[in-house]
């Protein structure tokens, strides 16, 4: 499907037909409308299917339906980064929503880095729905950054939103699909693209979050054991991109965790940090042990 939009909005969804309409209310009200909505389905039992038909009949804004087997959140971003065809792209899920001027801010900012090959894409801000922002601001002053410098070097917290472009990330590999598991963290691809690109940094809202009880923000102790081979993914990554002792040493803990999970014997196989794996084996082991007496309760 080609398009003339600028920018895509993509929304992973999985039977959460009883809050989708929250993010079609904000886009319908958005003062730019020069974006379609990418709505990917990934193997819905509800009424989804239904309600973005009806939406998509209504004719009120560009939406793109795309369903496909139950693969988890970042089998959805697969699907997305392989369907869009537009100059940007920005991920609004399911239970969140975009403020009126959203697309109409990321659209002011962009030319700014739209051809400097340097720039990966736009980081604004999140907040919830009384409007307060999600941890912290970003400097004013700062002019380029990467996500990982946001939280390390300028110590900034809380969720921020990404707008990339869709060229920069279709460089990088698709999260893997493990057989029997529905979760990658997303935050491996972002820290890949970190290595090679800068992001310009917005102080604006591009995003109103609100943390459901299903969501896996929620559930993140039961998340690891569940999800082992994914996490390995993550972990063997973020040891390998590690500039830190400290950071390196508490993703060990996680992959001997992830390894005791999947009962592999041999933890060293493709790991980038051998040697701080070795000493942080006691303390994989209890916390492996810490999961499993917390996800009892």
């Amino acid at each position: 499907m080609t398009n003339t939009k600028t920018i895509t909005v993509f929304t992973p969804t999985y039977n959460r037909a009883y809050c989708l309409d929250q993010v079609y209310q904000s886009l319908l009200k958005q003062t730019n409308k020069d974006f379609l909505w990418l709505v990917i389905d990934d193997g819905s039992t509800d009424t989804t299917k239904e309600l973005v038909a009806s939406w998509i009949a209504e004719g009120k804004i560009a939406i793109q339906y795309h369903y496909q087997e139950n693969l988890g959140m970042h089998g959805g971003h697969n699907a997305a980064y392989k369907l869009i065809t537009t100059e940007l792209n920005v991920c609004i899920d399911s239970d969140d929503f975009m403020p009126v001027d959203a697309i109409e801010k990321i659209l002011y900012h962009y030319p700014s880095i739209k051809d400097n090959p340097k720039f990966a894409g736009l980081v604004g801000l999140d907040a919830d729905k009384k409007g307060d922002i999600i941890g912290s601001k970003m400097p004013e002053s700062l002019e380029e950054t990467t996500l990982s410098e946001i939280y390390n070097v300028h110590k900034a917290s809380g969720d921020k939103k990404l707008v990339y472009k869709t060229k920069v990330v279709k460089k990088y590999p698709a999260y893997p699909i493990y057989k029997g598991e529905r979760f990658v963290p997303l935050g491996i691809l972002y820290l890949m693209i970190d290595q090679d690109y800068k992001l310009k940094p917005i102080n604006e809202v591009l995003c109103i979050v609100e943390y459901l009880e299903d969501g896996s923000s929620k559930n993140i102790l039961r998340q690891y054991k569940l999800h082992p081979e994914g996490f390995l993914y993550s972990r063997i990554i973020e040891m390998k991109y590690s500039k830190s002792i400290k950071y390196t040493f508490t993703r060990a803990i996680h992959y001997i965790s992830s390894c005791l999970f999947l009962k592999r014997v041999n933890i060293f196989k493709n790991n980038p940090k051998k040697i701080i794996t070795f000493f942080a084996i006691p303390f994989g082991v209890l916390m492996h042990i810490y999961i499993l007496l917390k996800i009892k309760k």
